[in-house]
């Protein structure tokens, strides 16, 4: 059987994940209160960020800046699109 959690993002219980996909009391935190669904939501707002903003994320102030947007994603009040970004036509 499936853990489900309260999930923060999606203010509705849903399938949990199946470990903590990030280090830390961070990711405790995001393994406790984030659904599958919702980190698969913050996984394509993180690449649009990484490409946007031309981030290397094996850089320190890269990895900074995008582990302080996915605290902001997730338990703040959101990450927001950079300014000039323009979404793909489908």
């Amino acid at each position: 059987m499936a853990r489900t959690v309260q999930c923060v993002k999606l203010n509705k219980e849903a399938e949990g994940l199946k470990f903590a996909p990030y280090p830390g009391e961070l990711g405790r935190r995001i393994f406790e209160n984030v659904s599958q669904e919702a980190w698969k939501m913050w996984l394509a707002h993180q690449t649009m960020l990484i490409n946007e903003y031309r981030l290397t994320p094996i850089e320190p102030k890269a990895r900074k800046f995008l582990e302080e947007e996915m605290e902001k994603f997730f338990f703040g009040q959101g990450s927001e699109k950079p300014k000039e970004y323009i979404a793909p036509k489908e």
